[in-house]
């Protein structure tokens, strides 16, 4: 595989430093092609609790597993999601992690058995450097096609954190990435036997995208997968979320639709926001915290933040 020429140390390094080696599988790939599944040769899911923690590092590598057996994967570090789907014909690759973490990224890329070169699309979360100040990097390394929102679609063209952000002036900007396909609610993004649905879910940032899709295993039975975006009300000090109510309506509408959603697997741009170390040591990633439940915590923090920013009474 073309990465191993650029990464040879790193996969070694993930593998090692991790003491996971004796977890991989030795098998070859599955031998039905139009399945597509890696599921066998990538480290058990139980491995991932065991090499990272709650809220653990960005850019700490962690192995790479197959998301409920099925053809769709967390390629992420620790700290950092990334999300890899097999469309049969081309990946699609939802995140970056860092600049730094997309090496991490494509190293796990190529130790499920894929070719880095086949990812054909790129997905955004939220236009933040944690998840997607590596996607210039990938980008590069890919050629794939950056699919966004119209507001994370401006900061990747500018690699400049918008003034509108609620983080505006605490957090750093991404390296330009080229954007070749802008996506509004509903938009479905189509690739091989696969089709992601955008879900506009804005609070966090004025950008951020949530995705669903059907994640299916060898033998055909397929889930319904959410990689629901952080929605979390955090800001810069002296923003006030109750001085744009407008953004607040669009901040609760994004959680109804969240709520809303068909959600057997939900993954979250920082895993531990849904509880996914809690669900692997489990044993069933698709146990625990759905989407309703994501939610309405979501809804909780927010009252709280609105009420807070309110003056005391007299």
């Amino acid at each position: 595989m073309q990465l191993l020429r650029f990464f040879p140390g790193m996969l070694v390094g993930i593998v090692s430093t991790l003491s996971l080696s004796a977890c991989a599988a030795a098998s070859e790939p599955a031998a039905d092609p139009a399945q597509n599944s890696r599921a066998d040769v990538a480290f058990p899911p139980s491995a991932w609790p065991q090499a990272c923690e709650d809220f653990d590092e960005w850019d700490k590598p962690g192995p790479p597993f197959a998301l409920a057996g099925t053809d769709s994967y967390y390629v992420g570090t620790c700290g950092i999601a990334a999300i890899l789907i097999d469309s049969g014909d081309g990946l699609i690759l939802i995140d970056s992690g860092t600049d730094a973490g997309a090496n991490v990224v494509l190293a796990n890329i190529a130790s499920l058995g894929f070719d880095p070169a086949d990812v054909e699309l790129i997905l955004t979360s939220h236009e933040h450097f944690d998840h997607v100040g590596g996607v210039a990097r990938i980008q590069q390394a890919t050629g794939a096609r950056l699919v966004t929102s119209e507001a994370a679609a401006e900061v990747f063209s500018s690699g400049e954190v918008s003034p509108d952000d609620p983080q505006f002036g605490t957090i750093d900007g991404v390296k330009p990435a080229r954007v070749d396909r802008i996506v509004v609610d509903g938009d479905v993004v189509e690739l091989g036997n696969k089709r992601l649905v955008a879900i506009t879910t804005p609070g966090h940032t004025h950008g951020a995208l949530s995705w669903s899709w059907q994640g299916c295993n060898a033998e055909g039975q397929c889930r319904s997968f959410v990689y629901a975006d952080s929605l979390s009300p955090i800001s810069a000090d002296g923003y006030r979320f109750s001085d744009h109510p407008d953004y607040i309506a669009a901040y609760r509408a994004g959680i109804a639709r969240e709520a809303a959603l068909d959600c057997d697997v939900m993954v979250t741009p920082h895993p531990s926001a849904s509880e996914m170390r809690d669900k692997l040591l489990a044993g069933d990633i698709a146990s625990g915290m759905n989407c309703a439940q994501y939610a309405a915590s979501i809804t909780t923090r927010l009252d709280a933040r609105l009420a807070e920013e309110q003056p005391p009474r007299p």
